[in-house]
């Protein structure tokens, strides 16, 4: 029959015309009654012939078959048949037949109304077609291709179907094309399920708006694949580690399968398929008509992020907690569409800032996640920090600026009330912090150099950028240093990194309009409250415990301190990285926070015998240079070593944004 079809086509003189053996098939209802004899499976193998067969004619004839309804309603019938038992035999055929109806689909849009209604509508609709030709029946679609070849073959056409072909079928009642290459896309076997994902993408970035509006209004495309993302997700063990859901990366939805040579760990592949399908979400919004991608952004907002992940999220049991955020920061790290990445925001910040006040509880999503990076378990504070992180690479300008900028605004941090300092011994005042009490200054263990020396100004009155990296290498005393005794390259390794990091983080921010220099401070202005934000609070109070926390709590903490720092908005310059800024009173800056914890590190290493030798020991067993002992202050000599290299950083990284010999974007201008 393919043979006679393809063969009369290529004599035809004019292309627009139904040949008589063409117009054969559409009146004596062939392919209905090869759809009837797949269905019943009689002879035995013959879905799979039949599959084959209008694959093969709806590919090779190039009259436009679809919009007859002799053709469109069995193949409609055919997709019901589809998928039925998972691991079908005739899967191969299937999704065979769904690459030609998809391409079809593509090349005219308008096919996709008559391909997609199921079953129940044409059922609905038989008796108002039974009275009209098909030229009529779909007018309103495509009138000059809803055609049939002569006007007996319209007559034809509307004739009663044999009864078994009418009997709806309520099993399969709701299956259509979507319903089937979903059904496809869960295929155990790679390539079927892979074709089946490619043919989804070709359907949703359908040029046409109306064909789009219609897949997101009337059809199950959206709802479908949000809800086999959700069931993924559901079937993840509750006991998965966060370290191997960190460690699992490089997934992706053409290779959903964790590499092989990856450690194994209970719940893997499960947790594969997730991220995998999750990938190929954020792929479908990307590459989708605008109007599919915002909805089906919208869905697996409302679908995964608020009803699946929230309630988990603000659980009382640990393990939730700590299973969906760390299950969270790896889906952000995976997340490239930008309609799906503001769904992300929006669930996580929320759209409008709320002005912070120190006594404020916990009310958002926000404020929540805030409160688990200072949570009893060590664990979950971690975890949370990670996803913080992972926020802060984002491209998005809403979460610098509902985090941090936002409460920077003003420069109200700046007093108001006396002109900029003149000289760096008016800003520290060391001989009113407790810390530095002349009685403790004569004693034994001193700072490495006397108090810095009045920092050099530029011309126009801003802080050269060597004072400012002087501050912070200085800061750690030589006893407490000991990266020297190790060979190795310390700040220059950490200039390299920052070099690196702050391009990155540069060329995100560059369409986001921030200014050069900060805001001007209007000295008449009176000086209001200023709070940090609950963000920052909660840093600086992890930072000004970091000689009592754990090494890689404190890792995680400098971690995120020094992502937000790289941000090339002069507020944040000022704020995170400028050690001369005159601080309004009650105010506190990361330098100050740093100031006060070697100030109470000088009291307590007073107390620990042998304290060089020991903090040696300590980064060599941390770089795995000798064995792991435990040793006594094992947590206060990690937190040194971990200041010390935190501070490198810092350095660092101010010297990257501010190089000595480039143009200067300096710190702390005059009023």
């Amino acid at each position: 029959m393919l043979d006679i079809l393809v063969y009369e086509e290529k004599q035809q003189m004019a292309a627009d015309e139904a040949g008589p053996c063409l117009e054969y098939l559409l009146q004596h209802k062939i392919l209905e009654t090869l759809c009837t004899l797949g269905k019943a499976e009689y002879p035995p193998g013959m879905r799979q012939q039949v599959f084959q067969f209008f694959s093969k004619v709806l590919a090779q004839v190039q009259h436009p078959l679809l919009h007859y309804l002799n053709v469109h309603r069995p193949v409609q019938k055919l997709l019901q048949l589809g998928g039925t038992v998972p691991g079908s035999l005739t899967e191969k055929e299937e999704v065979q037949f769904t690459t030609v109806l998809c391409s079809k689909i593509q090349q005219d849009p308008a096919l996709l109304t008559y391909i997609l209604e199921g079953k129940k509508i044409i059922d609905k609709k038989k008796a108002s077609r039974e009275s009209t030709t098909l030229p009529n029946k779909a007018a309103s679609h495509r009138e000059a291709l809803d055609r049939d070849p002569e006007p007996g073959g319209a007559q034809a056409s509307n004739a009663q179907l044999p009864a078994e072909t009418e009997e709806p079928d309520s099993g399969t009642g709701e299956r259509n094309l979507i319903t089937s290459l979903i059904g496809l896309c869960k295929s155990k076997k790679s390539r079927v399920a892979l074709k089946a994902q490619e043919n989804l993408l070709l359907l949703v970035s359908v040029a046409s708006q109306a064909a789009a509006t219609y897949l997101v209004q009337s059809s199950p495309c959206c709802r479908a694949i949000t809800e086999h993302l959700c069931q993924l997700y559901q079937s993840l063990p509750s006991f998965l580690d966060p370290a191997d859901i960190a460690a699992l990366e490089g997934i992706s939805w053409r290779l959903p399968s964790a590499p092989s040579d990856e450690a194994s760990f209970p719940g893997k592949e499960a947790l594969a398929a997730f991220l995998g399908w999750f990938d190929y979400c954020d792929h479908l919004i990307m590459e989708a008509h605008m109007v599919v991608a915002d909805a089906l952004a919208k869905a697996v907002a409302e679908k995964l992020f608020v009803e699946t992940l929230q309630p988990q999220l603000l659980n009382v049991c640990e393990q939730s907690i700590l299973t969906s955020t760390a299950l969270l920061t790896a889906m952000l790290r995976q997340l490239r569409s930008p309609a799906l990445l503001q769904e992300a925001v929006t669930f996580l910040l929320g759209t409008e800032w709320q002005a912070e006040a120190p006594e404020d509880g916990p009310h958002t999503l926000c404020a929540h996640l805030i409160g688990h990076c200072d949570h009893l378990s060590d664990e979950i504070s971690i975890a949370t920090l990670r996803l913080f992180e992972e926020l802060l690479q984002k491209p998005h300008e809403w979460i610098i600026r509902s985090l941090i900028l936002h409460n920077l605004e003003g420069r109200p941090y700046v007093a108001r009330s006396s002109p900029e300092p003149e000289n760096y011994e008016d800003t520290l005042d060391l001989e009113e912090d407790p810390y530095f009490t002349d009685g403790f200054l004569d004693s034994s263990f001193q700072p490495s150099s006397k108090p810095p020396p009045v920092p050099t100004t530029n011309s126009d009155g801003k802080t050269a950028v060597t004072e400012i990296v002087n501050s912070f290498l200085c800061l750690v005393p030589e006893e407490a240093k000991t990266s020297a005794f190790l060979e190795e390259t310390g700040y220059d390794t950490y200039v390299h990194d920052a070099y690196g990091l702050f391009q990155e983080c540069s060329s995100r921010v560059t369409s986001w309009g921030w200014p050069l220099s900060p805001t001007p401070l209007d000295l008449h202005e009176p000086e209001r409250p200023f709070f940090e934000g609950h963000f920052l609070r909660m840093l600086f109070d992890r930072m000004s415990r970091i000689l009592d926390q754990p090494y890689s709590l404190n890792l995680q903490v400098t971690s995120v301190l020094s992502r937000l720092a790289l941000f090339p908005h002069p507020h944040i310059h000022e704020y995170l990285l400028d050690p001369y800024i005159n601080l309004a009173p009650g105010c506190r800056s990361l330098f100050s926070v740093l100031v006060r914890v070697i100030g109470d590190l000088m009291q307590r290493v007073q107390r620990v015998p042998q304290f060089p030798g020991k903090l040696l020991l300590v980064r060599k067993q941390l770089m795995g240079q000798v064995p792991g002992e435990q040793l006594d202050h094992q947590t206060l000599l990690q937190g040194v070593v971990v200041l010390e290299e935190f501070c490198k950083e810092l350095a660092a990284i101010a010297f990257v944004k501010f190089p000595p010999h480039g143009p200067h974007l300096n710190l702390s201008p005059p009023p």
